[in-house]
């Protein structure tokens, strides 16, 4: 499974479709150079009803409330929560609505693994880069160790992410074997511009054999 995230423009979301990637993040958290608002996101999520990538909103300790008005405004059916989310805040989603959550656990050091069966109620993790103090929750280019997953048990299907590129690509194939990718940066000419060109050129090094 594929994921771009933090796309904005149509032609991204064309190139994203014709690479065959399955999911494209919106990214809800206005420190983020990749921030879309609500209605910018309404009009992709239009244009994407014809294709068969599907939209996933991406949040950031978001205000619970407000979090459930974008859903329910985009009708969104997928989304991913990058911050500090408790049980209870997934718990008071999953009640209410019908949606498959994706839940960011950040990875330093082997204790950072203990997080992994910690929650419940999730349909997907995803492993991160842990950031720094100083630095954006996720898209900071920077990769973590990944040889920490290579010998834990996971119960539901889970994404690598967290600077991912053309150059290691490979290397995560043959290392853990992830059942998604998730990609933001190593996909960008500059910070939340993403780059058609690098976007094909990635799969086209992944898809070599």
């Amino acid at each position: 499974i594929f994921k771009i995230c933090g796309l904005k423009e149509k032609d991204s979301l064309i190139c994203c479709e014709a690479n065959k990637v399955d999911f494209f993040g919106l990214v809800f958290y206005e420190k983020s150079p990749r921030n879309i608002n609500p209605n910018k996101a309404k009009q992709l999520i239009e244009f994407s009803k014809n294709l068969s990538i599907k939209p996933v909103g991406v949040f950031v300790n978001h205000e619970i409330n407000d979090l459930k008005n974008i859903i329910r405004l985009l009708n969104l059916k997928y989304i991913q929560l990058h911050g500090e989310e408790n049980q209870s805040y997934i718990n008071e989603i999953k009640k209410e609505f019908k949606l498959k959550i994706i839940k960011k656990i950040s990875i330093k050091t082997q204790s950072d693994l203990i997080k992994i069966n910690k929650f419940e109620n999730l349909d997907y993790l995803l492993f991160d880069y842990k950031p720094k103090s100083n630095e954006l929750p996720g898209g900071n280019s920077k990769a973590f160790n990944w040889n920490l997953l290579k010998e834990v048990r996971i119960k539901i299907p889970w994404f690598i992410s967290g600077g991912i590129n053309e150059s290691n690509i490979k290397k995560i194939q043959k290392t853990i074997n992830p059942h998604g990718i998730d990609l933001s940066s190593g996909v960008e000419e500059s910070l939340g511009k993403k780059n058609n060109e690098k976007i094909n050129k990635l799969f086209r090094v992944f898809y070599d054999n």
